[in-house]
């Protein structure tokens, strides 16, 4: 269905390529999984496929990150989003480590120059550069999260969505929607002039009460 609306930006999104690591944070998906819908998508026809990889997972080192670059290598997407990681307090992680009083340390203090050049030399030998930076709280080894491209392939909306300078019509459970306030003119007001709308969460929920969702995003956008 996606794919019948245009060449479109797929994200198919490992996180890490290691399934114990995968586990360890609660992520549901395999590694095989990763592979098979990539390659489905590929016989679609989709030809701008991203992949998020999150660095300083629990218990990842640089050699760790290097076996995910090569794998990452071997499928050959067209983007790549690499995040060090920042703890949540939302996050099933954060809950983990606060329930059992464990001391959480990654490799990312020590190693994170290393692990960032593994990332970087990896998306070069794929034909990428990078194209968005930008730093968040509580963010592991006082790094950053990079976004790279192969030319013409630069994700737009990461860009706007880091600047707030887009509205959003998010489809989905847990998805939230902005709306960007603009004076008479059409400009947009500062980021505190941003109005929101969040899909709720459970999935069934959001089944069920799907007309309430629609015209959620119908008042904020005042149609």
């Amino acid at each position: 269905a996606i794919r019948s609306h245009g060449d479109i930006r797929l994200s198919i999104n490992p996180q890490t390529f290691h399934r114990k690591t995968l586990e360890a944070i609660g992520r549901r998906h395999t590694t095989e999984d990763v592979v098979r819908c990539y390659r489905d998508a590929r016989e679609l026809g989709f030809s701008n496929i991203n992949m998020d990889l999150i660095v300083g997972l629990p218990g990842e080192t640089a050699a760790d990150v290097e076996m995910t670059m090569r794998q990452v290598e071997a499928l050959n997407p067209d983007n790549l989003t690499v995040h060090s990681l920042a703890i949540k307090r939302s996050s099933r992680l954060h809950e983990m480590i606060a329930e059992n009083a464990v001391r959480y340390e990654n490799d990312l203090a020590a190693n994170g120059d290393a692990i960032m050049r593994i990332v970087h030399e990896g998306a070069k030998e794929m034909g990428m550069a990078p194209y968005y930076l930008y730093r968040q709280k509580n963010i592991g080894g006082n790094l950053e999260n990079v976004g790279f491209a192969r030319p013409h392939k630069e994700g737009l909306y990461n860009v706007l969505i880091i600047e707030e300078a887009q509205d959003i019509a998010a489809l989905g459970a847990g998805a939230a929607c902005k709306r960007l306030v603009r004076d008479e003119s059409g400009i947009p007001l500062p980021k505190a002039k941003i109005k929101r709308c969040e899909n709720v969460k459970n999935v069934e929920q959001y089944i069920a009460r799907i007309d309430e969702m629609i015209e959620r995003k119908r008042r904020l956008f005042g149609l």
